[in-house]
């Protein structure tokens, strides 16, 4: 019996999010530490750290 090669997208994304703790834990401070005035922009490059780390 072969094993079940296909991964779920969710499964993927589980995966993924688990490896990038770091640099969503500082995204999230970035965006605590204003988050009575959030604007667009606001955490670009966090935002981008962790976008790049998800992706990899």
């Amino acid at each position: 019996m072969q094993p079940n090669l296909k991964v779920r997208p969710i499964q993927r994304f589980a995966q993924a999010v688990s490896k990038c703790s770091a640099e969503a834990a500082v995204y999230g401070q970035c965006v605590f530490k204003d988050y009575n005035s959030v604007h667009k922009d606001l955490c670009a490059k966090e935002f981008m750290q962790l976008k790049n780390c998800y992706l990899v």
